[in-house]
């Protein structure tokens, strides 16, 4: 199988060289133990089931024996045993030297099973499903960074090598790794659907060990879908739960879901900017509906490329996803982060992407060319 390189892998190189220990974190499957992997020299998976009950009971009983091996050493799933949290800052202030350790977690963990953040031992970084620079579907050929730096930096004439057609069946896709070495269009659809598929009947409840319903979690999942890229309320979002099968569940119930989906990395909802410019009173505070990866949402609503090729209306949220994912994926840097703007005087910015020297760029997510110039 082909790796292709990702923008983790600089960042976790750089890491290393400054920290003892990098945490990875990010939604399962988007290729946070591969990238691991390319530097580690030696490996631990907690999730081997031929093993897992060993290491379970060595991190029970005398967990540093488990963090013995060549470094960088690779904890994989360490989530599975949160001691090893403590146990890996133990061992580097011990060794006292960089690149010692890689954790990768497909989950956060409650804080209350740690007894130590970890700060100036552990970095964290953060790993989302690949961008379309990382697949090879965009050409790069615009800088970021260039835009920040000069703002009268010349692009009129730079296109997408990318028909509408390829956004919207990437955004079908997703960003995960795994349909890099599939050959079947239709097979590479399979993957954002079975990644559903295993969140709703297996990962909601294991993530802190509560017994969750599939259906519920399915039927949230749907609604997030429809109102993605939307400021809908909580409250709207029960309703058209609740109306649309013969369910009842409480907001309680409705907030509970909503944490494990977080926790699993699946739902990551977009804060509302609030500069100091304009009074709170005049801004939209709440957030804006956000899953990690666009191809989340069209499977959650059993959606095809054929389907959306009628139905660009629909597409232009779902393609807005896909502009936030990449955005984050080309900004790692956990000082950076993404907002939306939005008040009552009519004047928004579908996302606001804040570097961490306080500098900002107002961004609208538009297909076409008439979309840009209705504003």
């Amino acid at each position: 199988m082909s790796y292709l390189h990702r923008i983790a892998d600089v960042v976790l190189s750089e890491r290393l060289e400054a920290f003892g220990a990098v945490l990875i974190e990010g939604p399962k499957w988007c290729g946070k133990t591969t990238t691991a992997e390319q530097i580690a020299k030696s490996v631990i998976r907690l999730q081997d089931t031929d093993k897992r009950e060993e290491y379970l009971a060595t991190a029970a009983s005398k967990p540093s024996l488990l963090l013995q091996g060549d470094t960088p050493r690779l904890i994989d799933e360490w989530q599975d045993a949160p001691v090893l949290w403590d146990a890996v800052r133990t061992m580097v202030d011990k060794r006292n030297e960089p690149g010692q350790f890689i954790l990768t977690g497909s989950n956060s963990v409650d804080k209350n099973k740690i007894l130590h953040s970890g700060t100036g031992r552990i970095s964290r970084m953060k790993m989302l499903p690949m961008s379309l620079w990382e697949s090879g579907e965009s050409n790069g050929k615009i800088s970021l960074q260039q835009l920040f730096d000069d703002p009268s930096l010349d692009i009129d004439g730079i296109t997408s090598d990318m028909e509408i057609e390829d956004l919207i069946f990437a955004a079908c896709r997703g960003g995960w790794p795994a349909t890099v070495n599939i050959k079947s269009q239709k097979a590479k659809l399979l993957v954002a659907r079975d990644y559903v598929n295993s969140v709703c009947r297996e990962d909601i409840s294991r993530v802190d060990n509560v017994q969750r319903d599939e259906r519920v979690a399915r039927l949230l999942l749907r609604s997030y879908a429809r109102n993605i890229s939307t400021l809908a309320k909580n409250t709207s979002l029960l309703a058209d739960i609740v109306s649309s099968e013969e369910i009842s569940i409480s907001m309680p119930t409705f907030d509970d879901y909503v944490a494990a989906l977080t926790k699993l990395f699946v739902i990551c909802n977009i804060d509302a900017w609030c500069p100091a410019i304009r009074s709170k009173t005049t801004i939209r505070s709440g957030y804006k509906r956000a899953f990690i990866d666009p191809s989340i949402a069209v499977a959650s609503l059993g959606l095809t490329p054929e389907a959306l090729h009628t139905q660009l209306k629909t597409f232009g949220f779902i393609f807005e996803q896909m502009c936030a994912r990449d955005l984050k994926a080309y900004t790692p840097d956990f000082d950076t982060h993404l907002s939306y703007y939005r008040d009552r005087y009519g004047l928004e910015a579908d996302l606001v992407l804040h570097l961490a020297d306080g500098r900002y760029a107002l961004i609208e997510c538009k297909l076409g060319s008439k979309e840009i110039e209705e504003g």
